[in-house]
């Protein structure tokens, strides 16, 4: 029997999360914590970016990395492109890696978000011992670990939007 009012759904639009989502990033980003606090401080605006470039391809592609890349090169007074160009790298990387799979599990995308987080702190570490920039080594893991723990809270809030 077919229902005379009945009306596919249409699409959530997520443009309004996508923003608010990267304003809360970029807060957390600059929000002041203790020194040894700010050691442990995720790379979040990595993992917002990734999670709306592979749960969102159609809105989010590589001039959303790049933009968000210089967005963060300024909020973090790094220099001007070097978060730009690995946000870039590393979506065009993640979409070519994933072009061939239909469905992408909570475990396939916390793997990938895994190493495009390990990609990001090496080149960062690359590019600061290129420009002379020596901070103690152990300072350079933290992010990596606590990013890997935060990234399966930021898909469980975020995963309602999925594509």
């Amino acid at each position: 029997m077919l229902v005379a009012n009945y009306r596919p759904q249409k699409p959530r639009d997520p443009l309004i999360w996508i923003v608010i989502s990267t304003v809360l990033a970029s807060v957390l980003m600059v929000y002041p914590l203790a020194y040894d606090a700010s050691a442990w401080r995720p790379c979040i605006m990595l993992l917002v970016m990734l999670f709306w470039v592979l749960c969102q391809p159609t809105w989010c592609g590589v001039w959303f990395a790049f933009s968000l890349g210089i967005f963060t090169d300024l909020l973090l007074d790094a220099p001007l492109g070097q978060n730009a160009l690995i946000y870039v790298v590393i979506t065009f990387a993640a979409r070519y890696f994933i072009r061939e799979r239909r469905v992408l599990t909570f475990l396939n995308l916390w793997i990938i978000a895994i190493l495009a987080i390990l990609a990001y702190v090496i080149f960062v570490w690359v590019t600061q011992v290129m420009a002379g920039i020596n901070y103690p080594v152990m300072r350079r893991w933290p992010p990596l670990i606590s990013s890997v723990f935060a990234w399966p809270v930021l898909y469980y809030c975020l995963k309602k939007w999925r594509a």
